[in-house]
């Protein structure tokens, strides 16, 4: 028997266009529904019913869009079709942004966690990040690209929190030159109550004392005071035993001369443990001193042990001389030297001689920093004063050596180890007027020839300044300052006008990156405390240019004085106290720290 089925015929066309709404909530179960080309088939033969399912939603408007193009479906289906896909639209876009913006917070946490936890004290000693101050960039508001948070792997590695009992750490590139405008900040931490004992076995950091453009700076915290100790030169300094069990170690260079830094061991003793390197003299309970300083005349040492039985030292070798020319040679030259040898040569020659030294023989103990047996010349009286002309060991002899003035001092060290044939050295006085420089040399009037490259370069080579005069009509470019004025308005009306880029601290270019760092600050011009705040954030954003070179940081008092009086306002914003006052200059001095 055959299945009975309706069919209706429309006559007229017109009516395949009436507005039927097509809701299949209000259709029969088991009804199935066919329209092709005006004929509808209404067939009662029951469908399986499915179990509700993922494509119930998409059977749905699958229907209603099928329908659309029939002729019982009309223009409120479209309307109703395209709501609902553009809802769903708007929903998947949302979610989108609300996942992309959860990733980005967490990314921003993470950074201002990090570059926070480098500028607190190293109690935690977790960050291995240079210190900087927590930044929270975005690309809407910096017109420069952003600075990363962590030194990228391509540049050098340079500062950092050590947490071992015992290490070591160099200089940028070292034993290359380290590059222009580094300021690197080493935390040391070890735990008490041990004490770090830091020994620096080579230098070679740009400038004579006080080190007043590049040089390597040890910082240590006892109490309330801060004891700081700075050096630069070609000489490495002797061992320093610290009291306490944390110590900033800071690295800073300008944008001129490099040098090829140093490198420094550190280890962790016990404060009845302090020791010397074996060539050292220790005294006061752990203070040690190059053999230079022992029996030189000059206490060094609270217990003045360092000129104790000086006169049973030494008596075989050293002394003065005086005269035009003259001969020096280590004990028992040219036989070994004797072992534990200490010999301080004074050499003075006529006003207006500079002497010349000349090696003839030559073979010391080798070793990498000469710091076992060594022959040191210094360009003046004693060895307290004037620059290093240099230090040497090994066999590889000496170049010709010449003073700027008519003293020069010559010191010979040996240890208890290995000895060697040693030297001998001639000297002879050169009359300023009669001395002629190479022809890449300027000669001073002092006698002293300096490198031509040297002219008019804005710094006194020569004693008396002579490499500056007269450089109005020279063919060398004038010095021009790298001071810049204020242009920000945030930090104009301080007790400076000038500043200098780029910020070597906070890696920021240009005024223009500060001043946009620094809107994202102006909420805290609501603050009581914003006056000293304000001066501690120019300070450090737009450090003050020094006339001598480079810039200045804050002081340390700007720092402890804005951290008082803001600490408690700041937790207002959950925002904590960002800044380690004790990585700041501890100074009143101008020439050291500026004071905004």
């Amino acid at each position: 028997m055959s299945e009975l089925s309706q069919v209706a015929v429309y006559p007229d066309s017109s009516d395949i266009y009436k507005n039927v709404f097509c809701n299949p909530a209000f259709e029969l179960e088991g009804e199935k529904e066919e329209r092709v080309e005006g004929f509808r088939t209404a067939s009662s033969t029951p469908e399986p019913i499915k179990p509700p399912g993922p494509s119930l939603v998409w059977g749905f408007f699958g229907v209603c869009v099928m329908r659309v193009r029939a002729p019982g479906c009309g223009w409120g289906v479209v309307v109703v079709s395209a709501a609902v896909l553009l809802l769903l639209a708007a929903l998947g876009l949302m979610l989108v942004l609300i996942l992309t913006q959860i990733k980005n917070q967490a990314v921003e946490d993470q950074v201002l966690t990090t570059a926070t936890s480098g500028l607190q004290h190293a109690g935690d000693g977790q960050s291995q990040a240079l210190p900087t101050v927590p930044i929270n960039r975005s690309k809407e508001d910096s017109t420069a690209a952003p600075q990363p948070a962590r030194i990228p792997p391509s540049e050098p590695r340079c500062g950092g929190v050590l947490t071992d009992t015992e290490g070591s750490f160099s200089s940028p590139n070292h034993p290359a030159s380290y590059p222009p405008n580094s300021l690197c900040v080493w935390v040391i931490q070890v735990p008490p109550p041990y004490l770090v004992q830091i020994h620096v076995s080579s230098l070679t950091v740009e400038g004579p004392s006080p080190c007043l453009f590049d040089w390597v700076e040890v910082r240590e915290q006892i109490e309330q005071t801060s004891v700081v100790t700075r050096f630069c030169g070609n000489v490495a300094p002797p061992t320093a035993n610290t009291n306490s069990s944390t110590v900033w170690v800071t690295f800073h260079s300008d944008g001129s001369i490099a040098g090829n830094g140093f490198t420094a061991q550190y280890r962790a003793v016990l404060p009845g443990h302090k020791s010397c390197s074996r060539e050292e003299f220790m005294c006061d309970g752990g203070r040690c001193l190059l053999p230079v300083s022992v029996c030189d005349g000059h206490p060094n040492c609270h217990d003045q042990m360092d000129e104790a039985n000086c006169s049973h030292k030494h008596k075989e070798c050293g002394g003065q001389k005086i005269g035009p020319y003259g001969y020096l040679a280590s004990p028992n030259h040219p036989g070994p030297y004797p072992h534990q040898q200490l010999c301080i040569w004074h050499i003075s020659v006529e006003e207006g001689h500079v002497i010349t030294l000349s090696f003839r023989n030559f073979s010391l103990e080798t070793q990498d920093v000469c710091e076992f047996d060594y022959v040191e010349v210094h360009d003046s009286v004693s060895t307290g004063a004037g620059r290093v002309l240099g230090r040497f060991c090994g066999t590889t002899f000496p170049p010709e050596l010449t003073s700027s003035g008519p003293h020069m001092t010559v010191v010979f060290v040996a240890d208890e180890g290995v000895a060697d044939s040693g030297f001998n050295v001639t000297y002879q006085a050169v009359s300023v007027l009669g001395r002629t420089c190479g022809p890449r040399q300027f000669a001073c009037s002092t006698g002293e020839c300096v490198q031509q490259q040297w002219l008019c370069d804005g710094w006194n080579d020569c004693p008396d300044g002579a490499d500056e005069q007269g450089c109005g009509n020279s063919t060398y470019p004038p010095f021009t300052s790298s001071c810049e004025h204020i242009e920000v308005e945030m930090c104009r009306g301080l007790s400076y006008n000038f500043t200098s880029f780029p910020n070597i601290w906070l890696s920021i270019a240009d005024q223009r990156e500060a001043a946009t760092l620094l809107g994202q600050y102006r909420v805290l011009m609501e603050l009581a405390c914003f006056e000293p705040l304000q001066r501690l954030v120019c300070g450090m954003f737009l450090p003050q240019c020094s006339p001598q070179g480079g810039v200045l940081q804050p002081c340390r008092s700007v720092c402890s004085s804005a951290e008082q009086q803001c600490s408690q306002a700041l937790d207002l914003f959950s925002f904590s106290w960002p800044f380690n006052c004790h990585l700041l200059p501890d100074s009143q001095d101008p020439l050291e720290c500026s004071l905004p």
